[in-house]
């Protein structure tokens, strides 16, 4: 697409409203566009159309029109999970129409470097450290993207002095095309999204699209325990530097000692371990230097997966100019972020953790191996396709299993395949909250003191919630109520 200025006097179609649709039509209206927003939910059920046509921007709502684009229609910004088979996206992209997210208007508004950050897992956390992490070294971040606030919101606020720190999806990144981060952080690739994708081949394909414009002078990491996030690197034309949990690098992150990979021997004790930044140096004129940040066991974060964010969200400070000796104190006192092995409450000697936001297999084997009490795991939500078979490991090490939602079937049946006997499933007879507070019962039930009731569900919330929020929420009202 062209600068959004470009589009003064031309029609821009937005599709969908929520929070980066209203933002998106607010600055092309500013701008002088004519903007028309569409959403096929109806208008009692969009809340922010109002504030739109208030100042006089034309809003649809309840059906798409078939005329909604014509040959006038310069530009499509579309809501990033709106899959591109809807017939207006089609439409668009037939008649050769633009269509891009707001991840691409936004970029080339923004007077501030972006510090975009994208993965299967982490993100979330990982984001927010880094947003902490500047903030504490008086780099001035503003956090936006698919964490809250809208990227189009942030970079209007922006000068040259912040730095943007987006989450970014791979929704979002698919609608690229000039989009180029000062520093693009790829932290892993799992199976997900691929009922919107088609494919692994087109998900990995929309995460690299984040580094596909960066050039020599930005800085790409990457997690270097991921194959695939290895194989980015052969393409790559920005500087590398990478993190890693299981080996010591040249250069970047890494713990040292460093962790067993799955299924060896893993001999070093946690307080053994530290988190160590290396650069290799350029010869003569810049000597290798090694910087011991801080011992692993002093982190604020519970879990392995954790510890990844946390040398992840360093590298991207220091690449953005921080001083890794001045990260430790902050990393000592960022206790997490809601929905992601959150400690509820204890309840006769048993605890609760809301995980809500684990939407895969690899993130609930991460949380649930992350805790060192015996496990009830309360999972299910959303079918996308997947067997689940990933998990037959884990329902080998837990102590029984409550599945709900449209998954919950498969769920059982991998867990009867490793042979784990407490298993019980809950239909969705009664609302959402009845039936999360019955999962919540049925599984405290299974417990005794000193163990764990863990909600990681490994599937989307959408078949029975409005979001992976909400669910974590009435997790967290059921246990505090039992």
């Amino acid at each position: 697409m062209n600068h959004p200025a470009d589009y003064r006097g031309r029609r821009v179609v937005v599709l969908g409203l929520a929070k980066s649709g209203v933002s998106v039509a607010k600055l092309f209206y500013k701008l002088g566009a004519d903007v028309v927003v569409n959403d096929k939910k109806d208008r009692e059920s969009s809340p922010e159309a109002g504030e739109l046509e208030e100042l006089g921007i034309t809003v649809i709502c309840g059906h798409h029109p078939e005329d909604l684009i014509d040959a006038e229609t310069a530009l499509m910004v579309k809501n990033p999970g709106i899959p591109y088979s809807a017939p207006p996206v089609r439409e668009a992209l037939e008649r050769g129409v633009d269509v891009v997210t707001e991840v691409e208007a936004a970029y080339l508004i923004s007077p501030a470097p972006i510090i975009g950050i994208t993965g299967s897992n982490g993100k979330t956390t990982t984001t927010t450290l880094i947003g902490m992490l500047l903030e504490a070294a008086g780099k001035k971040p503003i956090v936006a993207g698919n964490i809250g606030l809208p990227l189009c919101d942030a970079v209007q606020d922006a000068t040259p002095d912040n730095w943007i720190v987006a989450e970014l999806s791979s929704f979002q990144l698919k609608g690229t095309e000039t989009f180029r981060p000062r520093i693009a952080m790829l932290l892993n690739l799992a199976e997900t999204h691929l009922d919107y994708h088609g494919g692994m081949e087109d998900y990995v394909a929309s995460k690299r699209k984040l580094f596909a414009n960066q050039q020599a002078s930005d800085t790409a990491v990457l997690g270097w325990d991921d194959p695939v996030c290895r194989e980015t690197a052969r393409s790559l034309q920005a500087k590398l530097l990478p993190f890693s949990l299981y080996e010591k690098l040249e250069e970047g992150v890494y713990i040292d000692p460093p962790y067993a990979r799955e299924g060896e021997a893993d001999k070093a004790a946690e307080a053994q371990r530290h988190i160590v930044y290396r650069t290799a140096g350029g010869g003569a004129a810049s000597e290798s230097r090694e910087v011991v940040i801080m011992p692993v066991a002093e982190l604020g974060l519970l879990g392995r997966h954790n510890a990844a964010n946390a040398i992840a969200a360093i590298a991207a400070c220091v690449a953005a100019g921080a001083a890794p000796e001045a990260l430790a104190a902050p990393l000592r006192e960022f206790k997490g972020v809601e929905h992601r092995l959150e400690y509820v409450c204890e309840k006769n000697g048993v605890k609760f953790y809301n995980s809500s936001k684990d939407t895969n297999s690899t993130a609930t084997k991460m949380a649930a191996r992350s805790l060192t009490e015996p496990i009830v795991l309360v999972a299910g939500g959303l079918d996308r396709g997947s067997d689940y078979m990933e998990l037959l490991p884990l329902f080998k090490e837990i102590k029984g299993l409550v599945a709900l939602g449209e998954t919950r079937d498969k769920l059982a049946h991998v867990a009867n395949l490793a042979g784990l006997t407490r298993i019980e499933t809950v239909n969705a007879e009664k609302d959402a909250e009845s039936t999360l507070r019955e999962a919540v019962v049925r599984a405290f039930a299974m417990t005794e003191p000193g163990d764990a009731v863990l909600l990681s569900p490994a599937c989307a919330s959408w078949d029975m919630f409005q979001s992976y929020e909400q669910r974590g929420s009435m997790f967290k009202q059921s246990a505090h109520t039992l």
